[in-house]
């Protein structure tokens, strides 16, 4: 294992160990005040491309793989892959490199992992279909202030 990797562990593992566990299976909100600049941008890069319904996931307190995960969804292929490109690309040229990108020529899924948080983009479908708010629903939900989102871009699903 690469010498900055065990850093890496070993930081979110000190992280976590300070943590308090969530009490209620999805009830809890974490600020987003704990968000850094990266996270922010990923956000930010996905709200231009319109991204629909992002959530941001609080996984410190059930996890030691990840801190964060973004969940978001695209229309179709096309916008996923557009959405995944944007965030790779702003993020790169801030300095902070993908660690490896999955799923892109599908487009169905495209995982994009920075270490201590992952963004995962869905096609609208799939993303009902594997439904990781459930699965992960002891995790806090992230309170996304709307400057992130970029509301007069950003749209999210209507649920009418």
């Amino acid at each position: 294992m690469p010498e900055n990797t065990k850093l890496t562990n070993a930081s979110s593992a000190a992280k976590s160990a300070t943590r308090k566990p969530a009490t209620d299976a999805g009830s809890e909100t974490t600020s987003a005040t704990e968000l850094d600049a990266r996270m922010i941008t990923a956000i930010q890069a996905a709200a231009d491309k319109k991204a629909i319904d992002p959530l941001m996931l609080d996984l410190r307190p059930i996890a030691n793989f990840t801190d964060f995960f973004l969940i978001t969804s695209g229309a179709n292929i096309r916008q996923v892959q557009a959405i995944a490109d944007e965030i790779v690309e702003r993020l790169k040229r801030s300095g902070n490199a993908a660690q490896r990108v999955e799923g892109y020529a599908g487009g169905e899924w495209v995982l994009v992992d920075y270490g201590d948080f992952v963004v995962h983009i869905f096609e609208d479908k799939a993303r009902h279909f594997y439904d990781l708010e459930r699965l992960w629903r002891e995790a806090a939900r992230v309170e996304l202030k709307p400057e992130y989102l970029n509301d007069d871009r950003g749209f999210t699903r209507d649920e009418s």
